[in-house]
């Protein structure tokens, strides 16, 4: 079911926020190959439960890459490595310890739904592919 070369984002399918962040990635996406799964979908649970991992936190960042599921400021930051530059620029954030990283990012997550009211992510035919149910 899983590739070891998937690249996948795993992100809240009722959170504007989120859904702004899958639109961001599809236009900067440099590679073409990252895919999305919402982490309400059956693919994601079940993925999950492959992996070993615990059943997903809906304010929580996922991005498997390699294999190796990455979450909050350290998905955030692996996925930089297949953006388009300028936005690449984030991979700085590389030098601050995890901790400082991670409150930043639960900072943002814990306003996320005041941050962007409902938006829905709506891909062109082509970037429909990429979404796995």
């Amino acid at each position: 079911m899983m590739n070891s070369k998937d690249k996948i984002v795993f992100y809240d399918g009722d959170c504007g926020f989120c859904n702004r962040i899958v639109t961001y990635v599809l236009k900067n996406d440099r590679t073409k190959q990252i895919k999305f799964a919402t982490i309400q979908s059956d693919y994601t649970s079940f993925l999950f439960k492959e992996l070993g991992l615990e059943k997903p936190d809906l304010s929580t960042f996922y991005f498997l890459d390699k294999g190796k599921m990455n979450i909050k400021s350290t998905a955030a930051l692996r996925l930089g490595y297949y953006l388009k530059f300028p936005q690449s620029i984030v991979q700085v954030f590389w030098i601050l310890p995890r901790f400082v990283r991670d409150a930043g990012y639960d900072f943002i997550a814990k306003r996320r739904k005041r941050l962007s009211r409902s938006y829905c992510a709506v891909p062109t035919r082509e970037e429909q592919s990429r979404f796995i149910n």
